[in-house]
């Protein structure tokens, strides 16, 4: 079977790692893909949103099966277009995929089915956001609507920086046409993690959590990023928080999706907040996350390709997950200047060295390949990944092989994994 791999970074050469090395596969095609699955696949220089370009593109080559990765072709329709050409894609369709493309829906939906999750109000007129802002009296948390490459929420510290996010999404449209509308929530103060499930419109198979980075700098100081690494697991998902999370959230959404039927087959990955052993919900994406799906396939064991076509084609209830490695971590090497404005085209050194540690392996996200030469061409460069028995062993073989890789500008955190390093 042919197979197509939709996205640009290192959450697609994660996967397209692991489905190249089933063997159900015949030829593997990554659009557009990057300077890492370049020497695994074949690249073709199709947009991942470019919905008729990926459409043709599947037809063309005869694409029997289709992973898409970003949730932007998600929410403009890619798995409608493809099943309606008749080819099986892993995903939701677009009904489902505005759990992440609407903050607003998503919130609304919680709010319906009684989903914990803390109390928001949303706004189509900035003026009157702000005003609701003055009035509450207390900081906010500020989300654009929209899709934002992950970048569109900002946590305030105060009454005054709630404000200026309110004015810097709607009225200066610092996300786009995602600043159309925002969500005004309540802060929830806690520890966050990254809880996926496989859903394929009847069951579902919970995945191991994670734990996200987003700030730029050590100390969880900065700018909020894409992502700048993430571990698994969390030692503040217990066995006990993690069956609360099953019964108190993933049960109501299942069972909220089928009671708005609004059919759900692809992966719901939960942005959670636990707070003193209490989940509660802070988003819904209808995605494998990144930097959370490096570190889930590193200790994923079994054949991929296989689990997402059971996924794709309802029969989940026929297969199960297993574990290998008992921890895995991914940190993010960054171009100069992230998130704002970069260079691209520096030459990365180092990644030889870097893949000889074992049990390591470097996934590319913004790169480019030509011939031996690879260069940055994205924000985020790398995601150096590696598995381990315990998070210290792990976080010291992750940071060796960082420490051998070299181009100029790089940024990264040295602390990924501080929550578990601290216990």
């Amino acid at each position: 079977m042919k197979v197509l791999v939709v996205g640009s970074g290192a959450r697609e050469h994660a996967i397209a790692s692991r489905i190249a090395q089933s063997a159900g596969v015949s030829h593997l095609l990554c659009a557009p893909g990057n300077g890492g699955t370049a020497a695994i696949a074949e690249n073709v220089a199709v947009a991942a949103e470019d919905v008729p370009g990926i459409v043709k593109l599947a037809k063309d080559r005869g694409v029997g099966f289709v992973v898409v990765g970003p949730e932007g072709p998600l929410v403009a329709g890619l798995v409608d277009a493809l099943e309606e050409a008749g080819i099986e894609a892993f995903g939701p369709k677009r009904v489902a995929a505005q759990l992440e493309g609407s903050k607003a829906f998503s919130k609304a939906f919680m709010e319906r089915h009684a989903i914990p999750t803390a109390g928001a109000a949303t706004f189509t007129d900035v003026d009157a956001a702000v005003a609701y802002a003055r009035s509450h009296g207390k900081p906010l948390v500020v989300k654009a609507d929209g899709l934002a490459a992950g970048k569109g929420v900002v946590v305030a510290r105060t009454v005054d920086e709630t404000v200026d996010a309110i004015e810097r999404v709607m009225r200066a449209r610092e996300f786009g046409a995602a600043g159309e509308r925002v969500v005004l929530e309540e802060v929830l103060v806690g520890e966050e993690v990254s809880f996926h499930v496989l859903l394929d419109g009847e069951h579902s198979i919970p995945l191991a959590a994670a734990q996200d980075h987003k700030r730029l700098m050590d100390h969880d100081e900065g700018p909020n990023t894409g992502g700048m690494g993430a571990y698994s697991p969390p030692p503040v998902v217990t066995a006990e928080v993690e069956k609360k999370i099953l019964e108190r959230v993933v049960a109501p959404t299942v069972a909220g999706l089928r009671k708005d039927n609004i059919p759900f087959r692809g992966v719901l990955f939960i942005g959670l907040m636990i707070d003193n052993g209490e989940p509660y919900v802070l988003e819904y994406n209808t995605r494998f996350g990144d930097p959370e799906t490096e570190v889930l396939l590193a200790r994923f064991d079994g054949d991929l390709l296989a689990l997402l076509r059971a996924c794709a084609q309802g029969k989940l209830s026929t297969t199960s997950v297993r574990w290998k490695a008992p921890c895995a971590m991914a940190v993010v090497l960054a171009a100069g200047g992230y998130p704002g404005s970069y260079e691209k085209g520096r030459v990365i050194s180092g990644l030889d060295e870097a893949a000889k540690i074992e049990n390591v392996q470097v996934l590319h996200a913004g790169t480019k390949r030509e011939g031996d030469t690879v260069t940055t061409a994205g924000g985020r460069v790398l995601a150096v990944t590696a598995q381990g028995t315990d998070i210290d062993s792990t976080a010291a073989r992750a940071y060796e092989a960082v420490s051998r890789i070299a181009f100029d500008g790089m940024q990264y955190r040295r602390d990924i994994g501080h929550h578990a390093r601290k216990k």
